[in-house]
């Protein structure tokens, strides 16, 4: 009979060996990974798009990754708002032209305005998000294709803004809170919310809005990642998704519109915040990412421990029922060098794994199999590890898979996943392989696997 227990227990935590840890910059470190805290050297969180299973399908380049780490800068280039006044001509005020002054530039008409400036804040630093190429973004994400799928040139027709959002650092060791807001500053320090934005007074005569698409928020409920105690009886509170919500220029909180750019704006909900916890997501309305704190990552496995589980499984020589050969699960190091026939495939509607044949082959639209152990038809996909440590929940054992992509994950990261609905479309939403993009299908979306006996 199959054995459903032939995987490695727990990943415990990781002792010595610390990862590569790029050296603080005056701007934002480009690291590729999880980095411990030297002395220095201040870590806020990362930034993860959903999609890249730890690296883009043509490689991560310059500012254009599939992970961003934010480290404290050199010198703190943070803002905050000083005061705001209305203008007739927006457009001929002094603060849009005065390269040296950041502002936000509200049209209510075409001869009405309001002006929000911002001065030098030395208690925060300012990160970057967008579309856009030009110096003021520190991070460059494009729209995600499902399927990890590589895509060179920007899309003319892409939802995702050029100066999407920013980000708000404190500088302070013992607060190191991030705070999102919608919209980033342009090379000329500018943020241009236009006559057809949507937009509202404020109090004390002052100004917000939404950019054309929105920003959109989803805090987890619970811990994200809880740290694993070995000692205790008690499973750590399995995190659950939160609910989506529009974060403003201002950074105030909102219910969703209606559809993505419709005019009106939500409700707002005082009660949330635009702090970043740790597990939120942020979509841009074409990419979605994953904010990770520093000290959620250290709950985490790391990239080596997620390689070493997979050496542990592959070390048991799990055996394909049908060619009655040894079965190797991909890793970075070997993906080149396993044989095609070795590589594992599991049967989507039962968990079966094994090698790659012809045989059972129902001839209809989907490819389907009938399953050697079980005679049931089946979906089939290659096998492969999530391999995207910030994703993980928990630091169990890959025991379960995405269904249909085939991507493998602990039991609590798959649960989750498979109940976070990211939005899609004007006003859609769609659980989704985090690894991957790929939609789930089926319920419950994902399916626990079952190997072979060990062949030794």
């Amino acid at each position: 009979m199959p054995d459903e227990s032939r995987h490695p227990g727990p990943l415990a935590p990781e002792a010595g060996g610390e990862p590569r840890v790029e050296p603080e910059t005056g701007s934002a470190s480009l690291s590729g990974g999880s980095s411990p805290q030297k002395s220095g050297l201040v870590k806020y969180g990362e930034l993860i798009i959903l999609g890249y299973n730890g690296s883009l399908p043509q490689g991560d380049r310059g500012r254009r990754r599939s992970k961003f780490v934010l480290y404290r800068r050199q010198k703190a280039n943070g803002v905050m708002r000083s005061r705001h006044y209305p203008v007739k001509t927006p457009q001929s005020a002094q603060a849009i032209h005065n390269n040296q002054l950041h502002s936000i530039s509200y049209t209510l008409s075409r001869h009405q305005a309001v002006i929000v400036e911002y001065t030098h804040d030395p208690t925060t630093d300012l990160f970057q998000i967008g579309r856009s190429s030009e110096s003021p973004i520190d991070f460059v994400v494009m729209d995600t294709v499902p399927g990890n799928q590589v895509q060179e040139r920007v899309n003319a027709q892409s939802t995702i803004s050029r100066f999407a959002c920013r980000i708000l650092a404190q500088r302070d060791e013992d607060d190191l809170t991030c705070r999102i807001y919608a919209a980033g500053f342009d090379s000329q320090r500018n943020i241009f919310l236009g006559e057809r934005a949507t937009k509202w007074e404020t109090g004390q005569q002052g100004v917000d809005g939404l950019t054309t698409n929105g920003v959109l928020i989803m805090h987890p409920k619970g811990e994200f990642c809880p740290p694993s105690n070995s000692a205790s009886t008690t499973p750590p509170a399995t995190s659950k998704p939160g609910i989506w919500r529009e974060i403003s220029v201002g950074g105030s909180v909102f219910g969703l519109r209606e559809s993505r750019s419709a005019a009106l704006q939500g409700s707002p909900v005082p009660s949330e915040s635009n702090t970043l916890v740790d597990g939120t997501l942020i979509d841009l309305c074409g990419a979605t990412l994953l904010w990770r704190a520093a000290h959620g990552l250290a709950n985490s496995p790391t990239p080596r421990q997620l390689e070493r589980c997979l050496d542990d499984l592959n070390a048991g020589r799990p055996q394909c029922p049908v060619g009655l050969h040894t079965l190797v699960v991909p890793t970075r190091k070997n993906s080149n060098h396993v044989a095609p026939e070795a590589q594992p495939v599991v049967y989507l509607s039962c968990g079966h794994v094994q090698g790659r044949h012809e045989w059972g082959s129902l001839n209809d639209s989907k490819g389907s199999k009938t399953c050697p152990i079980c005679l049931g038809a089946s979906s089939t996909a290659l096998l492969m590890m999530g391999s995207e440590p910030g994703f993980y929940v928990d630091c169990e054992s890959p025991d379960y898979a995405f269904v249909p992509c085939g991507h493998m994950a602990s039991e609590k990261t798959v649960k989750y996943w498979a109940n976070v609905p990211i939005p899609c479309g004007t006003s859609g939403f769609q659980s989704a392989c985090p690894f991957c993009a790929m939609p789930l299908t089926g319920t419950p979306g994902y399916v626990k696997l079952i190997f072979q006996d060990k062949c030794d």
